[in-house]
């Protein structure tokens, strides 16, 4: 069955670095989208990256392009969010998910069927 499992959350300073995983398994990697995304309490989930890795698509949210970047490890079922310059309105759960590509919207609709259980991180002034 499909699994996503997040890890590499903690606690940081503004201004400071960190990398959170995805694992994936159950699924070909090279047919699905796979996004980042963030909910902080009272908030609406966010849209932080997404990757394609069959056509080397990625996409970023406004509000991180310049500071995060998502990617593919060499283990092709793990993937990665960068997250450098990090900033105190960057603190929320998040969460790693994975669905399959849709003409027109391509990685970046709601076709997100699976998701992971979330890792929180939180940056301090």
């Amino acid at each position: 069955q499909v699994q996503l499992v997040e890890s590499g959350g903690g606690s940081v300073q503004a201004g400071g670095s960190l990398r959170l995983s995805c694992a994936a398994s159950g699924f070909t990697v090279s047919r699905y989208c796979m996004g980042w995304f963030r909910q902080a309490p009272g908030k609406e989930r966010e849209r932080v990256a997404t990757i394609y890795t069959g056509g080397g698509s990625t996409y970023y949210d406004d509000s991180v392009k310049g500071r995060f970047t998502i990617s593919q490890g060499n283990a092709k079922n793990t993937f990665y969010l960068q997250m450098n310059s990090l900033k105190p309105e960057d603190t929320a759960m998040y969460y790693c998910a994975a669905g399959r590509p849709s003409f027109g919207s391509w990685c970046n609709g709601n076709q997100y069927n699976y998701w992971g259980q979330g890792t929180q991180v939180t940056v301090s002034s």
